[in-house]
């Protein structure tokens, strides 16, 4: 199984991002059945988690991001998964909007190019933190789960 639950979370902050600024009628029909089918894979994978037929080192991917640390510092996350979730989509509705101003970067002043990249690459890492939080404490619940059996 190539996806992770914070990958599945992802995605559909992602598809409720996109149904938040469309207005084309389409594309509306279009998010609506992709938010089902993420809904139906995300309670798909937790009970086949549950149930043990995902191995516990499958419901996470190692986190093997490379960057220089120093100079793109990102928050520690913390909390559980809901928690974790809420902050993801925050990430994601920030990376929206910076997104959207490189779509006319011509139009972004000089001096504020820089900061722009930047601030994208750190909600990026910010991002995949998330992501990776959302995973290892799934993993946690179910080994525990397991481990009471």
């Amino acid at each position: 199984m190539a996806e992770t639950l914070g990958s599945l979370c992802d995605k559909l902050t992602v598809v409720k991002l996109k149904q938040f600024h469309t207005e084309d009628s389409m594309s509306i029909q279009s998010l609506a059945k992709q938010e089902k089918q993420l809904q139906s894979e995300i309670n798909n994978f937790i009970h086949a988690a549950i149930k043990g037929q995902i191995p516990h080192e499958q419901l996470t991917f190692a986190p093997n991001k490379v960057y220089k640390k120093e100079g793109n510092s990102i928050p520690d996350i913390k909390g559980n998964i809901g928690e974790v979730f809420t902050h993801l989509a925050k990430v994601n509705c920030d990376l929206w909007h910076e997104q959207e101003k490189v779509y006319d970067f011509e139009k972004v002043p000089v001096q504020e190019k820089n900061l722009i990249v930047k601030k994208l690459a750190l909600l990026n890492l910010e991002r995949n933190q998330c992501i990776n939080k959302i995973d290892k404490e799934f993993q946690e619940l179910i080994q525990q789960k397991s481990k009471s059996f």
